[in-house]
């Protein structure tokens, strides 16, 4: 008798185990501490699975988690926080930022600005094409069609509005392929994580395409690549 009661309880918890155990996606949004400012960029991680996510530019996410995991919440400049999960309810979070002394160091213009300007002073030397007029320009103003390509000030237009292209992509694909995530996700040390940021970086094309989870996975699969090969001479990306 004693036995069978036993096993009525026993069989009775089985299915709130199995609903501890059962995943669900939790949304959540990450503000900076007393202030309504969100947070992009943040690493979250469920401690559990390791599944690893980032805040996007409103500070939102979404994660994979089961009731009792733990989220680690990682951010330049803020303090890590945990959360632990106690249902699906969405995530209100305030990161609490790091103590720092004042910088003295003024922006006062954005890349952009600084490239607009300097193409304002190409417009105020007659160039109006970027150094690359159109077929028409040459019937209307023949003269000005050659300026546009062959003058000094078009060739050196053409140069600085390359070089600030790559700049500015290269701008962007850093601001997402930080040295903080690929540390979170690979565990590599510092160096190596310098070594290897370098040889698996992403393009700029793969960049605009991808959401976080495909950065990830990127970094995941050439990790293991990395971990195989890192003493061999680097070869380049695998595609």
């Amino acid at each position: 008798m004693e036995l069978r009661k036993f096993l009525v309880i026993i069989l009775s918890c089985i299915p709130c185990l199995a609903f501890a155990q059962q995943e669900f996606t939790v949304n959540g949004a990450l503000y900076r501490k007393g202030t309504s400012d969100r947070i992009a960029q943040a690493v979250i991680t469920n401690l559990r699975s390791q599944v690893i996510m980032m805040s996007d530019e409103l500070g939102g996410f979404n994660i994979s988690v089961a009731k009792g995991d733990t989220l680690l919440i990682n951010k330049n400049e803020y303090s890590p926080q945990k959360v632990v999960i106690t249902n699906p309810n969405d995530l209100i979070i305030y990161l609490q930022p790091n103590i720092q002394l004042a910088e003295v160091t003024v922006k006062d213009k954005s890349e952009k600005q600084e490239l607009n300007d300097v193409i304002n002073t190409y417009r105020s030397k007659g160039l109006y094409f970027d150094g690359r007029p159109p077929a028409w320009s040459f019937i209307n103003s023949p003269l000005t069609g050659l300026y546009e390509i062959f003058s000094r000030d078009a060739i050196n237009e053409r140069h600085f509005i390359k070089f600030s292209k790559d700049e500015m992509q290269a701008n962007e694909v850093d601001r997402r392929y930080t040295k903080q995530l690929v540390k979170q996700v690979t565990g590599l040390p510092d160096a190596d994580v310098l070594r290897f940021m370098q040889q698996y970086r992403p393009s700029y094309d793969d960049m605009r395409q991808w959401n976080d989870y495909d950065l990830i996975s990127h970094i995941k699969k050439y990790l293991v690549y990395y971990k195989k090969h890192k003493d061999d001479t680097p070869t380049g990306n695998l595609n």
